[in-house]
């Protein structure tokens, strides 16, 4: 066995059984700690939805779903690296300030895309 393999943990269906359930913690301890992607999850409730009824073709239900989740994904990323620069340090440091502000600025263009998808599709439907 390989020196890498051996660090790599289980394999096959007992690893794929061990993804979900670090995903299920990890989609709990956002939900837990970070109010930002609770607030993001309502809109989602709301807008999958209303994006699977508004969409007319499936590309459309496509696009407007998915940027919705891609916000939940994006919002997930985010927190992830504002928990490992909180657990490295809790002092100002200029690199921890732009990894968070980076993060940030990831989220809100992931807004900003959202709500050009959907304007640009439901807007000529309406009009």
């Amino acid at each position: 066995m390989s020196a890498i393999k051996e660090f790599k943990g289980k394999q096959g269906l007992q690893r794929l059984i061990n993804a979900t359930g670090y995903s299920k913690a990890g989609l709990a301890a956002a939900w837990k700690h970070e109010a930002a992607f609770r607030e993001e999850c309502l809109l989602a409730f709301i807008a999958i939805p209303l994006g699977l009824w508004l969409g007319q073709t499936g590309i459309e239900k496509a696009l407007l779903v998915g940027s919705v989740l891609l916000i939940l994904i994006v919002e997930l990323l985010n927190s992830a690296i504002e928990a490992v620069v909180d657990r490295v340090s809790d002092e100002h440091h200029e690199l921890s300030k732009r990894a968070k502000d980076i993060g940030s600025a990831a989220v809100m263009l992931t807004l900003i895309l959202t709500a050009a998808t959907w304007a640009l599709i439901l807007i000529p439907h309406f009009v």
